[in-house]
């Protein structure tokens, strides 16, 4: 395992455990959650399933890519990159519909609407898992002390930008426009 693995497991294991834990903690989080996946989609009524399929991919990421073994890690990789790409994809047609929907992607009662800097976040977060992907692929073993660092700076990061995401979100300039109204009171 090499110390670029073992950074980008820590990152991601800390930023879906970060997420996962915001949306499950309490009823009021979960049902902030669910009803944003609601705001999110005409389907309103498929809104606690695609929650539920959303907790369940974040869970089984956190598995496999805490898991040892070279399998776990490829699939775990790959199974965070697929939700984050599909992420960035639903968040991009809610800010193109002009919808103020607000991002619950890490939980809490966040009111900042999504934005092209979410879509931004969750594209720069697939960086680590498409890294690690092929870091996992190869054969190689870390020097301890690098693999520490590696590691330190992972979780480090992956704290950075769970929370501090709406700060950073609330301080990029925003044009006028789609995707810059007021949030409605959900």
């Amino acid at each position: 395992m090499s110390y670029v693995e073992v950074g980008c497991r820590v990152l991601l294991v800390t930023v879906f455990a970060l997420t996962l834990w915001g949306k499950i903690s309490g009823r009021e989080p979960w049902a902030r959650f669910v009803r944003s996946v609601g705001d999110m989609t005409p389907w309103r009524s498929n809104a606690v399933l695609v929650a539920v399929a959303v907790v369940v991919g974040e869970g089984a990421v956190i598995v496999l890519v805490a898991t040892p073994l070279r399998w776990a890690a490829v699939l775990g990789f790959a199974l965070a990159a697929a939700l984050l790409a599909s992420f960035a994809v639903a968040t991009a047609l809610v800010v193109r519909r002009g919808a103020a929907v607000p991002c619950r992607c890490f939980g809490g009662d966040s009111r900042t609407p999504m934005g092209w800097t979410h879509v931004v976040r969750d594209l720069v977060l697939m960086a680590p898992a498409v890294l690690g992907l092929v870091a996992s692929s190869s054969s190689g073993v870390a020097d301890v002390g690098m693999a520490l660092i590696a590691g330190v700076s992972g979780a480090a990061f992956g704290l950075l930008i769970t929370r501090t995401d709406d700060n950073l979100i609330d301080a990029w300039p925003r044009r006028p426009g789609k995707g810059t109204g007021e949030v409605r009171n959900v």
